[in-house]
């Protein structure tokens, strides 16, 4: 696998670059399992906490592309000098590189099932803590042209849809959203995370795939969102830890305490994620 540098996109930082500065230098100290609530108050002299440097290696569910993308721009202004690289993928692919050894600070996952399996097998530091949810939308083509409304629509006969793998997390929602409806539904393909489910439908190579609701707002215009009922039955939490061999542990705890912030939760809140 490769790990892929955040990209550098112009973003304006919600707060002063100093104040941003005192405030995750402060957090950086603190366990990854706690909340940026119960972080220290900021010394005197953001020398007292432990130095961030280096390179922080973030391995992330394919659905927090965009978010964490900008998270990380705004950490390296926070700490000048350091890079956050990221691996985004389908969470179950990312947790067996890591328990195959694969080197990395971070894992946030889309699911507890699929943080389970990192941490049973002792690749996690401290408790994951859940920093976000998610809940699932139905992508349509423009104008949603098969005139899609319900979950059930999507089982119509001639109607191309691609979903997730069973095994990844935003597969197992939907599956467990089908399941509750009692409803059958045979894709043209499974795909092995979420961007990628949604792709088919930009592409139109699919008429609808069941995708996160984020997914469908950072598409802006490319598709259309359905909502429906089911979906609340099979929202995901995201998880997030330090991982035990982390090559940069004071990086890992200073970005899951930005993700975690005041300042990380408003990025993910303007993204279409719930509140953990």
């Amino acid at each position: 696998m490769t790990f892929r540098s955040a990209r550098r996109r112009t973003l304006p930082l919600a707060v002063g670059g100093a104040a941003l500065l005192l405030a995750l230098t402060a957090c950086s100290s603190s366990d990854s399992s706690s909340d940026a609530s119960d972080s220290p108050a900021p010394s005197s002299t953001a020398s007292a906490s432990p130095k961030v440097s280096g390179t922080v290696t973030v391995f992330a569910a394919a659905s927090l592309k965009e978010t964490f993308t900008e998270l990380g721009k705004q950490f390296e202004a926070a700490y000048p000098g350091t890079k956050v690289t990221f691996n985004f993928g389908g969470s179950d692919t990312l947790a067996a590189s890591i328990t195959s050894g694969a080197p990395a600070d971070v894992f946030a996952a889309a699911s507890p099932t699929t943080m389970k399996t990192v941490t049973d097998a002792g690749d996690g530091k401290g408790d994951p803590s859940t920093f976000v949810r998610n809940q699932l939308e139905i992508a349509t083509l423009p104008g949603n042209p098969q005139h899609i409304a319900t979950l059930k629509d999507l089982t119509k006969s001639g109607l191309k849809v691609a979903l997730c793998a069973k095994t990844v997390p935003c597969g197992s929602a939907v599956q467990k959203a089908l399941t509750a409806s009692s409803l059958k539904l045979t894709p043209v393909s499974y795909e092995q995370d979420v961007k990628s489910a949604l792709t088919k439908v930009e592409l139109k190579e699919v008429d609808a795939s069941v995708v996160y609701q984020t997914d469908v707002k950072a598409a802006g215009g490319k598709v259309d969102g359905v909502q429906f009922p089911e979906s609340a039955g099979a929202i995901n939490d995201y998880p997030i830890v330090e991982l035990a061999h982390a090559p940069n542990s004071a990086g890992a705890q200073a970005f899951i305490a930005l993700v975690k912030s005041a300042e990380g939760q408003k990025v993910l809140a303007e993204a279409g994620f719930l509140n953990p």
